[in-house]
């Protein structure tokens, strides 16, 4: 059985520590070994704390996304053997990023090293924001709407100090950044952990609009469904030739795909990163469609929806909803290098 990894990001100041010191305070949490790349202000006293001084690899491509984390293998493989000669018992790791880091590279060492594959599997990405500063911060940094697009959940801090308004508007705004994320609120750090790790569903949003020109630099959320089974050979093609030519502008990918089966599978990908598909063994609600949420930066909902049209023989289904005489941009799409 694979251990558990839940990555812990958010910007600077956003109380990341703070939070991973309340949830390891929970019992579901017990033995965890807890890897972070500083020690800060406030004490994680656990008898599993390990530094990691953050060493990103780039590959040739020099994609940053597709980087490995030399010490990031180097402490998960000594966690593996400190477990295997049974010194300390380590049912799971919690990785706190820096808060300019990308959560990308994290997930790609894990799901690519030949080693940590066959160990370890990404359970969750947690991401804070601070309800004061965080619309400042998602404005004008890159990083912090990457940590958002990664998460499975996200948690809004400080509530306490920022106004009511404020705080409702950054949690529709992350909302719609990430429709397929959890977002909870939390004042010092108080939230209920399994909240953190509960799956949601996958909701179509409304927002299918093209950015304006003037918006490329921004995040934007683009939803499909599909009516009938998805030819699953013929998808998998068609998102590897788009991750391939777009995958640092694909922040996230995320759904649940209808193959015919009892149960649907579940797609999860950060940039160029896929995790494994997992097959569940039935739909976790009553809705059995394809459901898709893609999370992109400068890429238009009518250039992922067009590249589609052109693999819908293919695929068995068509996307919906489809834009029916819009001009078709999928070799456009299909022929940028990532």
């Amino acid at each position: 059985m694979k251990i558990p990894i839940t990555v812990v990001t958010g910007f600077l100041g956003s109380g990341k520590t703070t939070l991973l010191s309340r949830m390891l305070e929970d019992s579901s949490m017990k033995d965890t070994a807890v890897l972070v790349n500083e020690f800060g202000e406030v004490g994680l006293d656990h008898h599993l704390l390990r530094r990691v001084n953050e060493r990103t690899v780039l590959l040739g491509s020099g994609c940053v996304c597709c980087a490995t984390r030399g010490d990031l293998v180097e402490s998960l493989v000594e966690l593996v053997g400190v477990r295997e000669r049974r010194e300390a018992r380590v049912e799971r790791v919690v990785i706190e990023t820096t808060g300019l880091a990308d959560p990308a590279p994290i997930l790609f060492t894990v799901v690519s090293d030949p080693i940590l594959q066959h160990r370890f599997e990404i359970e969750a990405v947690v991401a804070t924001v601070d309800a004061v500063n965080g619309n400042l911060h998602l404005d004008r940094n890159p990083e912090a709407a990457k940590q958002i697009a990664a998460a499975d959940a996200v948690v809004v801090t400080k509530t306490d100090m920022a106004g009511v308004r404020s705080a409702r508007s950054l949690v529709s705004r992350l909302i719609s950044m990430n429709p397929s994320a959890n977002v909870v609120e939390a004042s010092f750090g108080e939230v209920e952990v399994p909240d953190l790790f509960r799956r949601t569903t996958i909701h179509d949003t409304p927002n299918l609009s093209s950015p304006s020109p003037h918006d490329s630099s921004r995040t934007h959320s683009v939803s499909l469904t599909f009516d009938g089974p998805v030819e699953w050979a013929a998808f998998g093609a068609w998102l590897s030739m788009l991750l391939h030519a777009r995958g640092e502008d694909i922040l996230r990918v995320k759904g649940l795909l209808d193959v015919g089966g009892d149960g649907p599978i579940v797609l999860d990908g950060v940039q160029h990163v896929i995790h494994p598909p997992r097959h569940l063994d039935e739909w976790p609600d009553g809705d059995r469609r394809t459901r898709i949420v893609f999370i992109t930066k400068g890429v238009r909902a009518d250039d992922i929806l067009s590249s589609l049209e052109a693999f819908a023989g293919l695929l068995g289904a068509e996307p919906q909803p489809l834009f029916s005489g819009r001009e078709s941009t999928s070799s456009q799409l299909m022929s940028r290098p990532g």
